[in-house]
């Protein structure tokens, strides 16, 4: 049990280059993490949910969520550690 909790920890610590995120984002999602970038807004991650990636996207008002297809969900149902 320890060993799980340490590479979780440790894969934790160091996420991956902000371009790692970039590439793996379909071409509809680039340009609304581009639009959300001119309000402050910053990529965090890319979560696989059923198949499809989901961007998350955060400034210092609140969190946004960006199916494949660019929809922008400005009151996502997600939780962030």
């Amino acid at each position: 049990m320890q060993l799980q909790k340490q590479a979780y920890d440790e894969r934790r610590e160091e996420p991956p280059e902000p371009s790692v995120w970039w590439q793996k984002l379909s071409l509809a999602q680039k340009f609304s993490v581009g639009t959300l970038g001119k309000f402050g807004y910053e990529l965090l991650f890319i979560r696989n949910d059923k198949g499809r990636s989901i961007a998350v996207l955060s400034n210092n008002t609140g969190t946004v969520t960006i199916t494949e297809d660019g929809e922008i969900n400005g009151s996502p149902d997600i939780v962030i550690r």
